[in-house]
């Protein structure tokens, strides 16, 4: 649905260039759910931009179904734009206009009547489930209501594909939640193609199905969703998996001496990771049983990620050093990630 070919954009500041985008090539499947996430500065909401050109590439190629966009003339791309929807951080709304004139508003030289345009508004704020404040300013609504009515509006052309650049920055968690639930919603029911902006890891872990992580204009690694975060390779992905986990807090813990660590002789403190799609908790048990060893958990943090659990423990290892290190390699076999953090 979307072929981003050796993008490049530079912005020339006078002084100096800088480089916001080098050289991505991204292609985004129809119907997927796509996150491109990175910290400040990385280059994503420029990247998204790129999409639809309301930043154009200073070189490279940009394709959305099939019509190659950087080719376009100036009436091709405002049709083509149509079918490109986009919703933002701060929501963008016409504060002197009702919601309804706000999902209305892209309606406008569509060639459709005034009837037909009032039962599309209707339509269109019952499926963002906020229908009842049709005649509401913007001033009235919560964040959260508010980016349902930028939703609506996006909706209005009957896009294929939907950015959103940071759309949930600016909600708590729990209207978070909601949104992205409405954003999965309707991916499924109306087959939308959707890129989703975000320097925050549970965002993508909530609904993407695969996802670009950026770094100072560069995509520096890419993958389903579940690979990313089972066996990040980047620096930066791991950083990035770390604000997401309390896997990270042992090493804390270590460096704080805590009782809570403390090792006998001959005990070792163990990192498990899940790293495939077939791995369960049971292998702490079985692994204790089959090795004769003892496994005291610290921590765990499991969770689900595209239908497969993902996270692991860490746990103080007792018992023979030869039973210990056996236990170690068949975990390993097993598929986990084994890190030996400590050693008594």
């Amino acid at each position: 649905m979307i072929q981003l070919d050796h993008i490049t954009k530079t912005f020339d500041t006078g002084a100096d260039k800088v480089h916001a985008v080098s050289d991505v090539t991204l292609h985004i499947k129809s119907g997927e759910i796509f996150g491109i996430i990175g910290f400040s500065g990385a280059g994503k909401s420029t990247l998204v931009r790129c999409i639809n050109l309301l930043e154009r590439p200073t070189s490279g190629t940009v394709t959305v179904d099939g019509k190659v966009l950087t080719d376009l003339p100036a009436k091709e791309l405002r049709e083509a734009r149509k079918k490109i929807g986009m919703i933002f951080q701060h929501f963008n709304l016409m504060r002197s206009r009702t919601v309804g004139e706000n999902v209305a508003y892209p309606l406008k030289g569509s060639g459709l009547t005034k009837q037909q345009i009032k039962a599309k508004v209707k339509e269109l704020l019952e499926f963002v489930d906020i229908a009842e404040k049709e005649n509401a300013y913007p001033s009235q609504l919560s964040g959260g209501q508010k980016q349902r009515v930028a939703i609506a509006r996006a909706l209005a052309n009957d896009p294929k594909v939907l950015l959103c650049d940071e759309a949930t920055s600016a909600l708590d968690p729990q209207t978070t939640g909601a949104i992205l639930q409405l954003l999965k919603h309707l991916n499924e029911k109306l087959g939308i193609t959707i890129v989703i902006i975000t320097h925050e890891m549970a965002v993508v872990k909530e609904i993407c199905d695969r996802v670009a992580v950026m770094e100072h204009g560069n995509v520096v690694e890419e993958g389903d969703v579940f690979s990313i975060f089972a066996a990040p390779k980047a620096g930066i992905t791991r950083d990035f998996i770390r604000t997401t986990s309390n896997l990270q807090k042992i090493e804390k813990l270590i460096e704080d001496k805590s009782p809570l660590v403390a090792l006998k002789p001959g005990e070792k403190i163990l990192r498990l990771n899940y790293i495939k799609k077939n791995t369960s908790e049971a292998l702490i048990s079985e692994t204790s049983r089959k090795f004769n060893i003892n496994l005291n958990i610290i921590f765990a943090d499991l969770e689900i990620v595209q239908d497969a659990p993902i996270g692991g423990t860490v746990a103080i290892a007792s018992g023979k050093k030869e039973d210990i290190e056996a236990a170690v390699e068949y975990l390993k076999e097993k598929n986990v990630g084994v890190e030996v953090l400590e050693n008594g």
